[in-house]
């Protein structure tokens, strides 16, 4: 028999990511919630030494570390049920990019926003994350390939993936008193949202939003917008 184990956090936009797919795919799996501080946790040492964060997968005691490297990894070990991934290879390798520009691209700006203790950096990284979010909203406008938001009821790696711009955000933005994704600005990627929080599966594996809320209000830091900026 195999185990399948999940080291994760509760909050954590990237542990629920594989949360989702094993149970899109329906892999029984052993979950084990880790505590504050993340990095100082002994499984997380042991299993991730390099990073020290969750999620780290642990298949028959082989660990992997990194959500996309685990969301292809279940994807490829157990294909025969729900892919995550499209078929096409043009397709898979446009979702590949595109999950890679939220963690990569957006992410850092982000954490900035979160957890930064210097508020002109803050201030700075919130209009970095918006005007890496305006690439993204022009990216569903023009979605050629129908990779963005097809199916209301398609649960795959893309919709998973989102989820820190489709969900996280919205709450940190409302933790945070700031503007930062609305939907006179951002049509695209709220009805995106919007669409994909209508799907149960998507809804019924997320925090709870005011749970989530309060973990935000509790441990980010204030950012003090310019006078020009709280006007809009």
């Amino acid at each position: 028999m195999e185990e399948v184990k999940l080291l994760g956090f509760w909050s954590s936009p990237f542990s629920k990511r594989v949360e989702i797919a094993l149970k899109l795919k329906g892999i029984p799996y052993e979950y084990i919630e880790e505590e504050i501080p993340i990095n100082m946790c002994p499984r997380i040492v042991k299993y991730n030494p390099i990073h020290k964060k969750v999620p780290v997968f642990l298949h028959n005691g082989k660990p992997i570390a990194e959500s996309l490297v685990i969301l292809e990894y279940i994807d490829e070990t157990w294909k025969d049920t729900n892919p995550l991934l499209p078929k096409d290879p043009y397709q898979r390798s446009i979702a590949r990019f595109w999950a890679k520009f939220m963690d990569e691209k957006c992410l850092p700006e982000i954490l900035k926003v979160c957890y930064e203790s210097n508020n002109e950096i803050k201030v700075k990284a919130m209009g970095e994350l918006q005007e890496l979010l305006k690439v993204l909203e022009n990216e569903l406008m023009n979605d050629n390939n129908n990779l963005f938001g097809g199916e209301t009821s398609k649960v795959g790696y893309i919709e998973i993936v989102s989820i820190l711009i489709t969900y996280w955000i919205g709450v940190i933005q409302e933790a945070l008193e700031v503007d930062i994704l609305n939907k006179e600005e951002f049509p695209n990627i709220c009805g995106w949202a919007d669409k994909l929080m209508s799907c149960s599966f998507i809804k019924e594996n997320l925090p709870p939003r005011e749970k989530l809320l309060a973990f935000y209000k509790k441990y980010t830091k204030p950012l003090m917008l310019p006078s020009n900026e709280l006007s809009r």
